[in-house]
């Protein structure tokens, strides 16, 4: 079984990694690129979504926080003519790039790029051994250093809620032990322990270390505040009629989306203790189903597809409200990269 990835890539295990763009048709439905409309691609990564939407006559102002990404994205700008930039940029920061008139349509394709993963000095992979940086920007805390010098709390935190690893204690107590005597520094020692302290049943469908690793990973690059400050500022940069489309690949990011889209729906706020008194007025509505899954045909010939998850959702006239994290119920992780222990 392949490990989840993100971003349309899969890891079968031993295996080559390949990209497929998951719900690409979806995608392209949800959006309606065409002639005169400018989107936004939040996630360029490999340039799959890019390409397509540009193809279909758009054009398309592309983000992305790795540069290798720009880099690899410079032949694809000068292919087209002034209807595709690209810039080095993180996505919670896509509101700096909006034209004046705003933009038609925002998607945003949560995980992680090719090139991060083929490359064994990233450290995003344990089937590749490398460094354990996992930074995608590559600078900041890497992986190492929190595996290193977060307490053993910060650990079982990090790893239960972000990878929600049921067995985060025992790993979090075997880190502490195994670094007392010697660092980790590449992915296969970290897998390599991960494995022997929770070995792989023959019922598992994914490595040991598949949830330890997306919890670094997400926690190093604070995934989850970057993924929540983009729809803020796409709340801000789409024009009446925009849409946002987001594909997510796993629980907590899904789980994001369909918070910051329930809250932005109009309806007020209220329980059976408290009645509703009055209607916000809606800055997103509902486009299509509330959330579109891959097709069997997809997730047959992509296992990485089966895990997709696609919400959409158009722009109204209203004001942008103000950002206010405490609609998702999201822990306070941010002193844990203060490495306090």
């Amino acid at each position: 079984m392949a490990a989840d990835l993100g971003g349309g890539f899969t890891e079968a295990d031993g295996g080559p990694i390949r990209h497929i763009p998951v719900l690409l048709k979806e995608v392209l439905t949800a959006l309606a690129p065409e002639p005169g409309k400018v989107i936004l691609d939040g996630t360029f990564g490999a340039g799959g979504y890019t390409a397509a939407i540009l193809d279909a006559g758009a054009d398309v102002i592309a983000l992305d926080r790795d540069p290798t990404a720009i880099a690899g994205g410079q032949a694809l700008v000068a292919s087209r003519g002034g209807h595709l930039a690209l810039h080095h940029a993180q996505f919670s920061n896509l509101d700096q790039f909006a034209p004046d008139g705003g933009l038609d349509g925002i998607v945003l394709d949560i995980g992680v790029s090719s090139m991060q993963i083929d490359e064994a000095e990233r450290g995003f992979s344990f089937q590749r051994n490398g460094p354990l940086d996992m930074r995608m920007s590559g600078a900041g805390v890497s992986a190492a250093d929190v595996v290193n010098r977060a307490k053993v709390s910060d650990l079982i935190r990090i790893f239960g809620f972000l990878g929600e690893e049921k067995q985060s204690g025992r790993i979090a107590r075997a880190i502490e032990k195994r670094r007392a005597n010697e660092p980790f520094r590449t992915t296969r020692d970290l897998a390599g322990m991960i494995e022997i302290v929770t070995p792989r049943k023959a019922k598992d469908k994914i490595h040991p270390a598949t949830r330890v690793f997306q919890a670094l990973r997400i926690f190093v690059n604070d995934e989850l505040g970057e993924l929540a400050q983009a729809l803020f500022a796409a709340e801000r940069s789409l024009k009446p009629g925009g849409r946002l489309v987001v594909v997510t690949f796993h629980s907590l990011e899904d789980r994001i989306v369909k918070k910051f889209l329930s809250d932005r729906d109009g309806r007020a706020a209220g329980s059976r203790h408290m009645p509703m008194v009055h209607e916000r007025p809606a800055t997103f509505e509902p486009l299509g189903k509330t959330m579109v899954s891959a097709s069997e045909e997809e997730a047959e010939a992509n296992p990485r597809a089966r895990s997709a998850k696609l919400r959409a959702a158009v722009r109204s006239q209203a004001p942008a409200e103000r950002d206010d994290l405490s609609i998702f119920d999201l822990p306070d992780l941010a002193e844990i990269n203060r490495m306090g222990g």
